[in-house]
């Protein structure tokens, strides 16, 4: 509410004195704060708990991430490795090793 009213008066004060470029700064100045704390109150993250719980989705994030890249790590390593097997196979046909074919 204070800052509503800080706000207010900067304008009015703009209005008066024909919007001098500092007063103009300083309306901008409490705008976007007064915006910013508008958006952080609607996000539930104006409470004391906010710190905590930012840093925990940051946490579960970088761990999701890390998953997500061992996931794709791990599905390419068995690629490549049915990838050889098949090809060693596909030699040992070709070559005629015996037992290959029975």
């Amino acid at each position: 509410m204070i800052r509503e009213d800080m706000l207010a008066r900067l304008i009015a004060q703009a209005a008066s004195e024909g919007s001098e470029l500092v007063t103009l700064r300083a309306i901008v100045e409490e705008s976007s704060e007064l915006g910013a704390n508008r958006v952080i109150s609607r996000l539930g993250l104006a409470d004391d708990n906010a710190q905590d719980d930012l840093d925990e989705l940051r946490e579960l994030l970088r761990a999701w991430r890390d998953a997500k890249a061992s996931a794709w790590k791990a599905a390419i390593e068995w690629l490549v490795r049915g990838f050889l097997a098949m090809l060693l196979i596909g030699i040992a046909v070709r070559i005629g090793v015996p037992g290959m074919l029975r």
